[in-house]
């Protein structure tokens, strides 16, 4: 265990790369089972969640060797499920990606129950819905999923119960080996769907659509080996810099900025009064994404005029939103944040008060942000929850004097030396081992 000393106050200045996506990787290492030969990925993020993706396939069979950011792995022996790891399992949502991944695959086989960020209900009977429809039966049980792939695969027409963005990935996956034309309507095309489509499609598959929300996949026989796919840069991350550099006044440039995923964050800025500017323009290295700098220069901000609220893409990011919070915290006036999908990541908010922020609870989902807000500084548990926790660290390093920040595990499975990284462009966080 480990705690964080933060000596905030401190303007911020330089120059900020941005990391590679977290959800990618995580959906592209489960998507690498599909393959019965070498994958190597590129680009891949050295976080804690990848870490357990990667325990996760190694206790099943999954040969893997890595060398910084680059993974090789070969699925081309036979599994054993009953191996599996079930800490790496029950942590990590995205081990659901396993019931997609192995529909071609096994035909009897059970699935620990995931964990995750504690953000409240988060139902799995979309995944199981819409995987029937392929031919994939899973069963709940107390703390497993009793799966049964008994029949052939079949394409089938399949409108999702809840346009999620790992529903979509299951059903990406169980329909590329299916023979025929599967239809999926209501899918999710956020950025880890789309990047997901993009290496499956270079691999062999036939999914037409990206992009979108119908997506027509063809099946095929089989997938062909991976020599290299590069992961594509993290929104998320992007915003949370974003949201450091005007939570401390500060001037700096993120580079490596999925621009068409941040583009309704920026102009919401914009209305704001935020100052920035959008240069070096360019694709991501898998050719798939327009990538930015953008260069945050520091202003005096206004309330948005409305609520602001997330939604699937091309809305504004859900997992974004919170990180509007410490941004709306400096902002003269008061928003209405509304965090429709989550019951609990709301309440999480409160915890800024503690540093001072001027926050009001009006239900499960929907807060009042009221600014400008002038941080101090306190000691604080992370709650459990990604987003929610790095808001409190955003705080900190905007508070002046010393704070300290404990449990911070939950950042680290999200986030690459991120600590360092804010160091390097000024901060002073300290992590303590206790």
């Amino acid at each position: 265990m480990s705690y964080l000393v933060v000596n905030g106050g401190k303007k911020l200045n330089g120059e900020i790369t941005n990391q590679s996506s977290k959800n990618s990787a995580e959906a592209l290492l489960c998507a690498s089972l599909m393959i019965k030969g070498p994958v190597t990925l590129t680009d891949v993020p050295q976080i804690e969640g990848v870490n357990r993706i990667l325990e996760l396939l190694s206790s099943i069979g999954v040969k893997i060797s890595r060398s910084g950011t680059t993974v090789h792995l070969d699925a081309s022996a036979e599994l054993n499920l009953d191996k599996m790891d079930q800490h790496a399992a029950e942590v990590t949502r995205t081990s659901l990606l396993l019931l997609g991944a192995l529909a071609a695959r096994e035909k009897k086989y059970s699935l620990y129950k995931s964990g995750g960020c504690h953000l409240g209900e988060r139902t799995v009977r979309p995944h199981l819905y819409a995987l029937q429809k392929l031919g994939v039966n899973v069963v709940s049980k107390d703390c497993y999923y009793e799966v049964k792939n008994s029949q052939p695969l079949r394409a089938s027409h399949v409108i999702l119960y809840e346009s999620g963005d790992t529903t979509t990935e299951n059903v990406i996956m169980a329909a590329i080996l299916a023979p025929g034309v599967t239809t999926v309507k209501m899918a999710s095309a956020n950025y880890q769907v789309q990047d997901l489509c993009y290496f499956l499609n270079s691999v062999g598959a036939n999914i037409a659509g990206i992009g979108n929300t119908t997506l027509t996949i063809t099946g095929v026989e089989k997938l062909q080996s991976a020599q290299e796919y590069p992961i594509m840069p993290d929104p998320i991350v992007a915003m949370t810099f974003i949201s450091v550099a005007i939570t401390t006044a500060s001037n700096l440039t993120i580079k490596n900025c999925p621009l068409e995923f941040l583009e309704l964050e920026l102009y919401k800025l914009e209305i704001m009064g935020q100052k920035f500017i959008i240069k070096n323009e360019r694709l991501s290295k898998n050719g798939k994404f327009k990538i930015v700098d953008v260069e945050i220069i520091h202003g005096e901000l206004a309330a948005l005029p409305d609520k602001i609220y997330g939604r699937p893409f091309p809305g504004l990011n859900i997992d974004n939103l919170p990180l509007f919070i410490p941004i709306l915290t400096q902002a003269r006036g008061r928003t209405m944040v509304h965090d429709w999908a989550y019951e609990n990541r709301a309440t999480y908010s409160l915890e800024l008060q503690k540093l001072g922020a001027k926050i009001t609870l009006l239900d499960p989902h929907r807060i009042w942000v009221e600014g400008p807000t002038e941080f101090s500084p306190a000691d604080i548990v992370c709650p459990p929850a990604l987003r929610p926790a790095v808001n409190i660290l955003i705080a900190m390093l905007a508070a002046k004097g010393e704070s300290v920040l404990r449990n911070t595990n939950v950042i680290e499975r999200g986030y690459e030396n991120l600590y360092d990284t804010l160091n390097k462009v000024g901060a002073d966080i300290k992590e303590v081992k206790e």
